[in-house]
């Protein structure tokens, strides 16, 4: 996944992605859903930009949990009254519950199968504790992605400055994200290239894996940038 470009992710998505504001609607959220919440576990938590802010700004016990070591290693660096599991989002056993699991940014494409859809829900469900909600950003439905879409960000901090392309394919169920880097230091120009695959799944489907995990769930088409927020309960 982001295998080549992990140090360069808090650079490159502080540019676009206004982490403050998002932290605030999820707490606000959270605390309108469950009043007493104060455990969360953050699913795919990458660097912990927003378990931070839920921590330090939002007075939250947050752990995280990732599949990518060099995301763990820099979550840990933010998280430090918390846990952060190295872990796969499918199949994680952990030793406590949470009264609330996130699962943001779209990462739950990842898992790229309805099936593992279940599956992940599935573990969410059976680490929330009573009457605990999950939160789930999406990645666009099938009808949305665009074929052949192409779009450039860049950014410059430090001594460090990156440009990254990005060109979006998609067969079937299967949306295929190539990020092409050129990442400028005092040393010269590096250029490097990802991969990313993202299942792609209608806001029906995504209700029905839910329902299968035991867990009730509503849709809001916005959520917190656009890209739709479902929330949930166990059933």
């Amino acid at each position: 996944m982001y295998s080549e470009s992990a140090e360069l992710y808090d650079l490159i998505y502080s540019q676009f992605k206004d982490y403050p504001a998002e932290a605030s609607a999820l707490a606000s959220l959270i605390r309108a859903e469950h009043p007493t919440a104060r455990t969360v576990l953050d699913v795919a938590c990458g660097t912990a930009e927003h378990a931070r802010l839920l921590v330090e700004t939002h007075g939250f016990d947050v752990d995280g949990l990732d599949l990518d070591p060099n995301f763990v290693r820099m979550a840990r660096t933010k998280l430090t009254h918390g846990e952060v599991y190295e872990a796969d989002m499918t199949s994680f056993a952990l030793p406590r519950k949470y009264d609330v699991v996130l699962c943001l940014f779209s990462a739950i494409g990842y898992v790229r199968t309805l099936d593992n859809v279940r599956r992940t829900l599935e573990r969410f469900r059976a680490h929330l504790a009573d009457g605990g909600i999950a939160i789930i950003e999406p990645w666009f439905a099938p009808d949305v992605i665009e074929n052949g879409y192409v779009s450039v960000r860049t950014a410059t901090s430090d001594g460090v400055a990156v440009a990254r392309m990005t060109h979006s394919t998609v067969e079937d169920r299967l949306s295929t994200l190539r990020f092409d880097y050129l990442i400028g230091r005092a040393s010269g120009i590096e250029y490097a290239t990802e991969l990313h695959e993202l299942g792609l799944f209608t806001t029906d489907e995504m209700l029905e894996c839910f329902e299968r995990a035991g867990l009730r769930a509503t849709h809001d088409p916005k959520g917190l940038y656009d890209r739709g927020l479902f929330l949930a309960r166990v059933g």
